[in-house]
């Protein structure tokens, strides 16, 4: 047997413990969770044009693209719990440390909170809003303890500043792609 065919065959036919109804009832949801996805961005796809632009590709490519992926990963995410749970899953490790909920929570707000305000503030303010929100998470996450120091908020504020800006520059001046700003000289 080649190697490759007994990968193969163990990635198909791989012997583990059955699992319990609860674990494999979450693995269905998560791949419920992920087909709905899918299929969510499918039918926001309908709306977006599909003329044609650069090359032959219209504006509808990627986001089809993306929920074809999903809709058949969330398929087959639901036949692997169904048919005996998720392959070559490691079994919880006992000793690992469990989720930092406060961390995802400040990432989750910075890109919350960008969503909600991009219109408002602009591009280049709301991505260094979630930047500083989403560093300050890793950063506690992590067990920094100068995370609350006003040096590391202002270093993460210049940082965010500094990667966000020129995003925006090159795609408003350079692509001619308009992103929100918060003036209307197009430079900020």
């Amino acid at each position: 047997m080649e190697p490759s065919d007994s990968l193969l065959a163990s990635l198909i036919h791989e012997p583990h413990a059955p699992l319990s109804r609860a674990a494999v009832l979450a693995q269905t949801l998560v791949g419920i969770g992920v087909l709905l996805t899918g299929l969510a961005l499918a039918y926001g796809a309908i709306s977006i044009s599909s003329e044609a632009g650069y090359g032959g590709v219209g504006p509808n490519f990627l986001p089809w693209l993306v929920s074809i992926v999903l809709t058949l990963c969330g398929a087959w995410i639901i036949w692997e719990a169904r048919t005996g749970g998720f392959r070559q899953l490691d079994a919880p490790d006992e000793g690992a440390e469990p989720a930092y909920w406060p961390g995802f929570i400040w990432v989750s707000a910075g890109l919350l909170l960008n969503a909600a305000l991009i219109t408002t503030l602009g591009f280049i303010l709301s991505c260094t809003l979630s930047y500083v929100l989403a560093v300050q998470g890793l950063r506690r996450a992590n067990g920094q303890s100068a995370a609350n120091a006003p040096r590391v908020w202002l270093i993460d504020l210049v940082t965010g500043l500094l990667i966000s800006a020129p995003v925006y520059w090159a795609f408003t001046k350079f692509l001619a792609i308009n992103l929100p700003g918060l003036t209307g000289t197009g430079w900020i």
